[in-house]
């Protein structure tokens, strides 16, 4: 089993994956607006995804989440049929569990014991019986939110083509209609594709998505480019713009990280 608290700065989108034979819980530290696949976390909620199986969270700025995984085996010793219900669900029917306010906040307490105890002489069957509370807690009260919009697929495949079309276009201009015709949609299908899938607008997401290609050449050691220079080869042309944008994102000026990684080339991104 594995239990950790991940915090995230800036808001993100994460591609997912984890253990084969497992099940992962995540329990938002705080009641903000995130979304798993999609789909919205209501108050109460809390996420859920059978391993071997991909999934996308899409995190606001200064996010953090509690996250558990457990393996099958250990799981259904400890908790039965409710485990096998979850292990065996449709990954894309049962990604929310309602829970009772006082249940969610008895099982962050518990994981942030754990995360919390430095000492060697906590044994790892105290681990377990600590993780045995919180799971069954969870298990026997929680409820699945089955519900799916019937254009989840196709809306998050209308994302999927205009991420791929982003990602290699760099510096080339990019207009709603030109991103219509790529999807195959209405301007109306293409904003609302973006705003359930994502959270943004499709031009938002566009301007992130290259700022943050931009910062990648910028730690990039081995470069030799100027900041102006990859500013113009990912389509910022109004400098001043674009470096106020890109301190707001990444708290710092973009000659600041450039010098940095050129100075320091043993930093990783």
């Amino acid at each position: 089993m594995q239990v950790f608290k991940e915090y995230t700065s800036h808001a993100l989108g994460q591609q997912c994956h984890v253990w084969p034979d497992s099940l992962w819980l995540g329990i938002p530290a705080a009641r903000v607006p995130c979304r798993i696949n999609g789909y919205s976390l209501q108050t109460q909620d809390i996420m859920c995804q059978p391993g071997d199986h991909d999934f996308e969270l899409t995190t606001p700025d200064d996010f953090a989440i509690y996250s558990l995984v457990i393996r099958r085996d250990w799981l259904v010793n400890v908790a039965g049929e409710s485990a096998l219900a979850l292990l065996e669900a449709d990954p894309q029917q049962v990604m929310r569990l309602e829970v009772s306010s006082k249940t969610r906040q008895a099982a962050t307490f518990l994981m942030e014991c754990l995360l919390k105890r430095q000492s060697a002489a906590f044994e790892v069957q105290v681990h377990q019986d600590i993780l045995s509370l919180a799971i069954n807690t969870i298990l026997h009260e929680k409820t699945p939110l089955p519900e799916r919009y019937p254009s989840y697929h196709h809306r998050h495949q209308v994302v999927a083509k205009i991420r791929d079309y982003v990602n290699g276009s760099a510096s080339a201009p990019i207009s709603i209609d030109t991103l219509c015709d790529i999807a195959h949609v209405s301007q109306r299908t293409l904003h609302n594709s973006f705003v359930s899938i994502l959270g943004i607008s499709p031009m938002h997401f566009i301007r992130l998505n290259r700022l943050n290609h931009v910062r990648r050449r910028l730690c990039d050691p081995d470069s030799t480019s100027t900041v102006s220079q990859i500013a113009n080869d990912w389509g910022f042309y109004h400098l001043g713009k674009f470096a106020q944008d890109y301190r707001h994102l990444f708290g710092e000026r973009p000659s600041v990280t450039l010098l940095r990684y050129r100075a320091n080339p043993m930093l990783e991104a």
